[in-house]
């Protein structure tokens, strides 16, 4: 193989298995792009060098043996760093947890590590995944492969940035408000957060306690789709602890056909207009499917633009005092100014009377944006009005607005793949997202690959051409 760091995680796990190249060989390669790159990124924040090393040399022989080998049998993956991982500094990007050590692996890390994936590194996020651009105190700032001015974005935006500048093939990322969706779009790779309840949280920090569960979902992002789909099958189902995931079959992708896909697009969610080049990637994006035979009209659910009041107002309902209480438990004193300007953004606490008059909403607007999903099987739309965005910039009041539209489907919990389809006038990725009915990640999936072909998906940052 010519590119070990540009190819993908199942073409990767292919060559290893025909023995075209070793395990070993492909984990150097990665090693020294992380070391080639990332002084100019900030993406991984720890480096596994010696654990990766041994494991591939233990992945090697168990192939020489005859073992059968994983779907990802010693393949690379990069580690976000709220997941647990036994015996590795797990921070959440908060400095009280700059000295905790798991005794064990996340759910989805042993399952990853159990299909034959190799951890290499950590990856940057937001003090407590909480904030739309990756950095922190702990690690500093991230910067975007594409444009070092601009955000990767936030929670996965360590994760993105390193898939897209071929640190790592894959991770595992997850998503409250788009943490999985936007960095896929904002460093142009593919994600896909699927339906809450699909991938357990366990071993994720902070926990996903309270109102969390209900909006919260773990998934993969990669530089393909297929590498979406194969992850995706690892990591699905119960564990027996996270008791806000249930057992529902995951469909295959490869069996729908787009062809007859009933298709709604919009490029305006009644919070704030996609801006004209994205809103053009979105309208290449619904051409592209009703070529290969969907039936595509333009058309939003009503209702959805209340979703911005409506997670903020259960989000905020406290006043910020859990996450403070949080912060107090494991000792962080000092906070980052994202992390502040989020938490300024909940106000003052409110009654008990007004979170249930939210829950009440969330409901409606739950039942609401269903009705829709009667006449449509797949909802195509901008994953952000705008390409990724300078830093610090995330919070001001003109772009907040913007983060909407990923939002809205942590509200209803329905699945959503991000694909690349084009650039924005700068030259930046635009991700269109491709959003399902429950449980249906087979068909974002498959819409989300039909535009992958049409339109191109991942593109090397011109850094690495």
């Amino acid at each position: 193989m010519n590119d070990l760091t540009f190819s993908s995680a199942s073409k990767l796990a292919a060559a290893i298995r025909r023995k075209d190249v070793s395990s070993l060989e492909v984990i150097e390669a990665h090693l020294g792009q992380i070391e080639r790159v990332d002084p100019r990124l900030n993406a991984v924040v720890r480096v596994l060098a010696d654990a990766a090393r041994s494991a591939a040399r233990g992945a090697d022989a168990a192939l020489a043996r005859g073992d059968s080998p994983g779907p990802f049998h010693g393949v690379p993956m990069t580690v976000k760093d709220a997941w647990e991982v036994a015996g590795v500094p797990s921070t959440g990007g908060t400095l009280g947890r700059t000295g905790y050590i798991p005794q064990r692996d996340a759910t989805v890390i042993a399952r990853m590590r159990a299909a034959g994936a190799i951890p290499i590194g950590m990856t940057n996020l937001p003090e407590l995944s909480m904030a739309f651009e990756a950095d922190n105190l702990v690690h500093g700032r991230t910067n975007n492969p594409y444009d070092h001015a601009r955000t990767p974005g936030g929670s996965g935006g360590g994760g993105a940035a390193a898939i897209a500048a071929g640190m790592s093939p894959m991770e595992i990322g997850a998503d409250l408000g788009g943490s999985i969706r936007l960095p896929s779009h904002f460093s142009g790779i593919a994600g896909i957060r699927p339906t809450t309840g699909r991938v357990p949280l366990t071993g994720y920090f902070p926990p996903p306690f309270g109102w969390v569960s209900h909006f919260a979902a773990a998934g993969p992002m990669a530089r393909t789709v297929e590498d979406l789909a194969a992850a995706l099958m690892v990591v699905a189902g119960p564990d027996w602890i996270d008791s806000a995931v249930h057992e529902v079959p995951l469909l295959d992708p490869r069996a729908v056909a787009v062809k007859g896909l009933r298709v709604a697009f919009h490029t305006d969610n009644g919070i704030m207009p996609a801006r004209a080049d994205v809103s053009a990637v979105i309208v290449s994006a619904a051409k592209a499917l009703e070529s290969a035979g969907a039936t595509v009209e333009e058309a939003r659910p009503a209702g959805i633009e209340q979703c911005m009041d409506i997670f903020m107002g259960i989000a905020g309902a406290d006043g910020g005092e859990g996450l403070r209480t949080l912060l107090g438990l494991v000792g962080t004193r000092r906070t980052h100014a994202l992390l502040d300007a989020m938490l300024a953004l909940s106000g003052e606490p409110k009654s008990a009377a007004f979170l249930q008059g939210m829950w009440v909403q969330v409901s409606i607007y739950r039942s609401t944006m269903l009705s829709f999903l009667r006449n449509y099987d797949v909802i195509l739309c901008p994953v952000h009005a705008l390409p990724a965005v300078e830093h610090g910039t995330s919070v001001h009041p003109d772009v907040l607005p913007a983060f909407s539209y990923t939002i809205a489907y942590n509200l209803t919990g329905w699945p959503g793949a991000v694909v690349r389809c084009g650039s924005s006038s700068e030259g930046l990725p635009v991700g269109v997202q491709t959003v399902a009915r429950p449980w249906r990640e087979d068909v974002a999936l498959a819409a989300a690959s039909q535009l992958e072909i049409a339109l191109g998906g991942y593109q090397k940052p011109v850094l690495f051409h």
